[in-house]
């Protein structure tokens, strides 16, 4: 890393520190971790094996992508699409102004905070392509690490819809390396099916 390794590693201990605030966990390798803060590291790790020279603006918003996530209920908001939107729309402003206030107080630049909000609110997805490689990491946490367990949840239909809305989201490269994913035998024909 050519950047302040220090003020980098403050922030990130600040971001995992405020996610470890999350009272919901998941079980994973035998241990349960707070939920958030195990899907910030499922996306660095993501990071570094998709895009190992990302900027320092990157790895910051890839590791704030969900901070504090559970602070905002969708319970909250009304059912259905709109109300979904609604909530994911206050989602993203919320995790930009929490990572923001953060970088700030460690002492990142205003030019800095202000590219890192605006890539953890995915702007100018497909044009600008650190926002398109955060959304491309999303999506492959998604893939790898959640949409088993979501299957089980929802009906084929539903599931095929979903998976077709994640592809479109994604770049080629994003693609090649979904295609490689290992994903069970049930979540894998499911993407078949998708992307048929």
């Amino acid at each position: 890393m050519t950047f302040d390794s220090a003020r980098f590693q403050q922030a990130i201990a600040r971001f995992d520190a405020a996610n470890g605030a999350d009272p919901n966990r998941e079980s994973w390798q035998g241990i349960e971790h707070p939920k958030e803060l195990l899907y910030s590291q499922r996306m660095t790790g993501w990071l570094e094996r998709f895009a190992p020279d990302a900027s320092e603006a990157l790895r910051l918003a890839v590791a704030a992508q969900h901070i504090c996530r559970w602070t905002i209920a969708r319970g909250d908001f009304p059912e259905g699409k709109a109300g979904y939107k609604e909530w994911r729309t206050t989602l993203a402003r919320f995790h930009a102004e929490t990572a923001g206030a953060i970088l700030v107080e460690v002492g990142y630049d205003t030019e800095t905070v202000r590219r890192v909000q605006r890539l953890i609110r995915k702007e100018q997805l497909k044009r600008d392509a650190e926002a398109q490689c955060l959304e491309d990491v999303a999506c492959l946490v998604f893939l790898e690490s959640y949409f088993a367990d979501f299957a089980q949840k929802h009906d084929e239909a539903k599931l095929v819809d979903i998976l077709q809305k994640t592809w479109k989201k994604m770049s080629p490269a994003g693609h090649a390396a979904a295609l490689e994913l290992a994903l069970p035998e049930g979540a894998r024909a499911l993407v078949e099916k998708a992307l048929a």
